[in-house]
């Protein structure tokens, strides 16, 4: 998939500047667009409203699906490429009203509740009054942010060079059905040490780290159109059955249904 690099739309520092403290941005970007790394002052929840994209901060790549959401602190630098075409709807948040939200990037599930009073914030604008309906509707966003479950969808990357060339071949086939045996062999490392790199730099088993970049991969896939069966085989399954079960036990719904509720 080509790249388009973006430039960053002059309306936000606008949005940010102003005094409520939650405004509202919608996007709607196609697949392959880039926007470039950058930060706000203000904390950051993107949502996908449809398609899927990839929210990328040092040293992690988080993947945010239809129904999910990513929330990024102030300050954090971050990259937003649309893996489709993704609808893209954005809440800037003041730091004092952001203090009890997370400290940290992370994606969520948005609920159903969640969603609607996303799409009504934005449908309202920004341009609103203290003690109005709006203001309220702020106000119960933000406790509705803080309420919602951790989507396991952000892909920490090691630093240690052996680790980096293991996981960039992942990456590029993630089908790949070596175990860390073989790659200790490869690497030149004993596969204990391995290990226990896997574990100290990206928090993962070897074999939780693999399977997390498949379900974030299989989502890219499935989204752009292949098939469940052309998926689990790209994806190194033996079998389409053995996708489904890996990726309802991962995501609470088999691919199609997800897909459709998507």
């Amino acid at each position: 998939m080509s790249q388009t690099v973006l430039s960053l739309s002059p309306r936000v520092p606008q949005l940010e500047a102003r005094p409520q403290p939650v405004v509202v941005y919608a996007r709607n970007l196609r697949a392959g667009d880039v926007l470039p790394s950058h930060q706000h002052a203000r904390a950051q929840m993107v949502y996908a409203r449809t398609g899927v994209m990839t929210v990328t901060t040092p040293g992690v790549s988080h993947l945010v699906p239809p129904q999910r959401a990513v929330w990024v602190p102030g300050g954090v630098a971050h990259e937003i490429e649309a893996r489709s075409s993704v609808e893209m709807r954005t809440l800037y948040v003041q730091p004092d009203a952001a203090a009890a939200l997370p400290a940290d990037v992370q994606v969520f599930h948005v609920s159903a509740l969640l969603r609607e009073l996303i799409l009504a914030a934005v449908a309202g604008g920004s341009d609103y009054a203290p003690d109005t309906p709006q203001a309220r509707l702020a106000t119960v966003l933000l406790d509705q942010i803080g309420a919602q479950q951790v989507a396991s969808l952000s892909l920490p990357m090691p630093r240690e060079p052996r680790m980096l060339k293991i996981v960039h071949a992942l990456i590029a086939a993630p089908g790949d059905p070596r175990d860390l045996s073989d790659w200790a062999r490869d690497v030149g490392a004993s596969k204990r040490t391995l290990t226990r790199l896997f574990r100290g730099e990206t928090g993962l088993t070897f074999r939780d780290w693999r399977q997390r970049l498949r379900v974030m991969r299989a989502l890219e896939m499935l989204a752009a159109g292949d098939s469940v069966t052309a998926t689990a085989m790209a994806l190194g399954y033996d079998s389409t059955s053995a996708f489904i079960v890996m990726f309802r036990r991962t995501l609470g719904a088999t691919p199609r249904s997800y897909l459709s509720r998507s």
